[in-house]
């Protein structure tokens, strides 16, 4: 499946590598961190499936049948697309901290 991230999501992890880079002036840290959510996300082209539908309402304002998989500390919420043709995709919502989601 294909992997396509919402402006958000996009903007989140920019925010993400920012922060890491300015704030904890350690660009370093921020390019190992932000590549191991992409590594994470990608495995997403195989195993989207595996992970358990979110029901909390925190989860409802991005559709109805929303996962969520974490990378350390953060939480990638998103949604596997299989109304379009010819193939399946994964919609990346948001990359935010575990910690912002209200269950």
């Amino acid at each position: 499946m294909n992997i396509i991230y919402s402006k958000i999501a996009q903007r989140d992890v920019g925010r993400l590598f920012y922060a890491i880079t300015e704030d904890y002036q350690s660009p370093l840290t921020a390019a190992r961190y932000v590549q191991g959510i992409y590594d994470e996300i990608n495995k997403l082209s195989t195993q989207a499936k595996i992970h358990k539908i979110e029901y909390g309402a925190f989860y409802r304002q991005f559709g109805t049948i929303v996962r969520r998989i974490n990378y350390k500390k953060m939480a990638i919420i998103y949604s596997v697309i299989e109304n379009y043709v010819p193939e399946s995709f994964v919609w990346i919502h948001r990359v935010i901290p575990a910690s912002l989601v209200i269950e």
